[in-house]
């Protein structure tokens, strides 16, 4: 019996093998914005393991765009020849890759999460970092300095050009990063966007830019390439971006083009209280995919085959994406096939230990 997991999906005229994804994951590894050998080995299992798209970790579109120093960026040639060799390699094994291009406004210039997480100053390595407004991420972190009309020319053009390199590079797909408290999110919410201008106050200015990006990541891009965007659906903190500004706000993004939602929560402050449990956000997705008549994928706590399978049958979202999971378990599609009775092609080299 067919199942929808395994199901393929075309977006635009490019076609997944099935709807297992995985999602962006720093992996804080990164020299200069330059992938390694670790970041190879990553992604290139994953591909072997059966996934049916890779989206590449949240890479800068700028040097100051950064979480950390060890992250990816997409910002010069030396960047987007190495994303070259990596894109060939993951859709040799099958997958489809795509890359989240990114902006870290406030919550830039940090250490790396397993020192921490503390925030580096420009003594100590870190830089001088940008938001919609002058609020810290919380007390101990930097206060980022307001954006000039020049400033979010600038970043919008990064965006444009780091959407060129990636297409360029091979990429099958790009996802925008809109989403956990980063940049443009700071925009979209109304705890972290108190600007006066066009850019800041009302609903629709404070998704005016957001949008301009969407917009130009769109214009740039083939016609036939899919675009994504990750969104937090909630703050989870009362007089935040909530649900319902988010079903208004996917409605402008499709209108631009966007073809896919990925939708998750949270992020835009250390006060706010999730109650986190398995496919605790899957109900974002279905609320959005009905609301907004757009395509979506589920995360959060997606762990078992069965669980994945059901939040696809009853239409809760088009594809899923598989965070932890898939760091525990690259082959975690392999097995999932089993556990579903479906037949799907193993890699020749690991036929002997295919259990039927």
């Amino acid at each position: 019996m067919d199942n929808k997991l395994f199901s393929t999906i075309k977006i635009r005229d490019l076609e997944f093998r099935n709807r297992i994804f995985m999602p962006p994951m720093c992996q804080y590894s990164a020299n200069d914005g330059v992938l390694n050998e670790w970041h190879i080995a990553h992604y290139l299992a994953r591909s072997i393991g059966g996934v049916g798209g890779i989206i590449v970790e949240a890479s800068a579109v700028e040097p100051r765009g950064r979480i950390t120093p060890n992250d990816l960026g997409i910002y010069n040639d030396v960047q987007e020849g190495e994303f070259a060799k990596l894109t060939k390699l993951v859709k040799y094994h099958g997958a489809k890759i795509g890359i989240q291009l990114a902006h870290a406004g406030r919550k830039a210039s940090n250490d790396v999460p397993w020192r921490n997480e503390q925030t580096l100053d420009e003594l100590h390595g870190g830089w001088s970092i940008i938001a919609p407004s002058p609020i810290p991420f919380d007390k101990d972190s930097l206060v980022p300095r307001e954006m000039t009309q020049k400033d979010i020319l600038d970043v919008l053009n990064a965006f444009e050009s780091s959407a060129k390199m990636a297409v360029r590079a091979g990429f099958d797909f790009i996802e925008i990063h809109m989403a956990h408290g980063y940049l443009l999110h700071e925009f979209l919410s109304p705890l972290t966007n108190k600007r006066n201008d066009d850019f800041g106050g009302s609903f629709e200015k404070r998704i005016r830019f957001p949008l301009n990006v969407a917009g130009k990541i769109r214009s740039t891009m083939p016609k036939n390439m899919p675009l994504f965007v990750r969104i937090s659906a909630t703050d989870w903190i009362d007089g935040g971006w909530d649900v319902a500004q988010s079903i208004e706000f996917v409605k402008r993004l499709k209108e631009i083009g966007v073809d896919l939602i990925d939708v998750s929560s949270a992020g835009i402050s250390p006060e706010a209280i999730i109650p986190a449990d398995f496919g605790f956000q899957t109900k974002f997705s279905s609320m959005i995919r009905q609301n907004s008549n757009i395509l979506t994928g589920a995360v959060g706590m997606i762990v078992d085959p069965y669980q994945a399978e059901h939040i696809l049958c009853t239409e809760q979202s088009d594809i899923v994406l598989l965070g932890r999971e898939l760091l525990r378990n690259p082959y975690w599609p392999l097995h999932s096939a089993k556990v579903l009775k479906q037949n799907i092609q193993w890699p020749l080299q690991y036929l002997r230990a295919r259990l039927t």
